[in-house]
């Protein structure tokens, strides 16, 4: 049994421990509330501008490049976006996508494809380096302060590596925000685009300005820089939301253990003042 003094010792230990999870969770929590507001403000607006594309392109042509399908009958030169936090203590969140993308790597790999990573965040770029995907280029500070213009340059660099032939697809892997206590590891297709269902009613006669076509133009580059950025923002509110149950979890954990540690130096203790005790009667019988 351990003595009082080692007891006491892991008593003062886990209560630091106790006080570090605690803030951290809070800081979480604060980080939390903030990228869930902007996940949740821009999902809406990125569906509404994938709408008016969509109603748009009805009976309108595109550039039919964005939509190409993807060779059947090659080796594929494929583009792999992964987004992870540059921190740990965030539980499984890092470690999901890592699995994620190493499995489609690994796939690829198998099928004879030449593959470019593309890691947004230290833990994953970290990684896939380790496995033999290094990134084209660090892209740690998106993940470390989300910005617009940052990941409309990288959705722009994917997008003419596309049109010019460098890729033949481009996929995304990242944590999708469900909830506080869910986040889903989801594996998506970026580009080719797939050709968008226009929910518009057809007897709506719009009045467009310039033409469709040049509207459609204008709008895909627009959807596809939004879309990375809303799955920036969305691995972001992700990330917050995984290590605030971590660091919930970990403050019971501290919490249980404290209360345990207590009743052993208690019960310690309380042996301690006994033998002293007997050790008075049996002198004083003597």
């Amino acid at each position: 049994m351990a003595s009082l003094k080692e007891i006491k010792g892991r008593i003062a230990s886990v209560k630091s421990t106790l006080k570090i999870t605690s803030a951290m969770k809070m800081v979480a929590s604060s980080k939390l509330r903030k990228a869930q507001g902007a996940i949740t403000g821009m999902l809406p607006y990125q569906k509404s501008l994938e709408g008016m594309l969509a109603d748009l392109m009805t009976g309108a042509s595109a550039d039919p490049r964005y939509f190409a399908p993807v060779p059947q009958d090659k080796p594929l030169k494929v583009a792999v976006v992964c987004f992870s936090s540059n921190s740990s203590l965030c539980g499984a969140f890092n470690s999901n996508v890592a699995r994620k993308a190493n499995q489609l790597l690994k796939d690829h790999q198998a099928a004879g494809d030449t593959v470019t990573v593309f890691a947004v965040g230290k833990k994953i770029a970290d990684t896939l380096s380790k496995a033999g995907y290094p990134s084209v280029a660090d892209y740690n500070g998106m993940a470390a302060k989300p910005s617009y213009d940052a990941a409309a340059d990288l959705a722009k660099t994917l997008t003419d590596g596309f049109l010019d032939g460098k890729y033949d697809k481009v996929e995304l892997v990242y944590n999708h925000f469900k909830s506080t206590a869910s986040q889903v590891t989801v594996q998506e297709t970026f580009l080719p685009m797939e050709m968008p269902q226009s929910a518009a009613s057809a007897d709506i006669d719009y009045i467009i300005e310039p033409s469709r076509e040049e509207q459609i133009a204008a709008l895909l580059p627009k959807v596809l820089r939004l879309k990375v950025y809303t799955v920036l923002l969305d691995s972001i509110a992700a990330e917050h939301a995984a290590r605030t149950v971590a660091m919930q979890v970990a403050t019971d954990n501290a919490d249980q253990l404290l209360g345990e540690l207590n009743l052993e130096y208690n019960k310690g203790r309380q042996q301690k003042i006994t033998n002293e005790i007997l050790d008075l009667v049996g002198g004083a019988m003597e």
